[in-house]
């Protein structure tokens, strides 16, 4: 008799069978995290400096500013190479 689980692990390996990805997708989506952490750590770098001189100057407004771009930045650097990482397992299906 079958467990709870394992009835609804067949049944969402069914629905949604997973995906072995190759040695090769596996190397190409660890660059792409590489390269995702390089733009965002450059992208911090550049924006905490202009942060540290709006703070220095009192200008609380540019640095809410600048905060949210950096928070932008990084959503949006995060969305891109997730659609990248998801291009290159979608190469593992075919």
């Amino acid at each position: 008799m079958k467990t709870a689980y394992q009835l609804a692990m067949e049944r969402l390996s069914k629905a949604a069978p997973t995906v072995t990805l190759t040695a090769g997708q596996k190397a190409e989506i660890a660059e792409l995290e590489s390269m995702r952490a390089a733009k965002v750590a450059g992208r911090e770098l550049l924006l905490k400096g202009e942060i540290s001189k709006a703070a220095e100057r009192g200008d609380a407004e540019a640095v809410e500013q600048l905060e949210k771009q950096l928070l932008s930045d990084r959503k949006s650097l995060h969305a891109e190479f997730e659609e990248k990482k998801e291009k290159v397992r979608q190469g593992a299906g075919k």
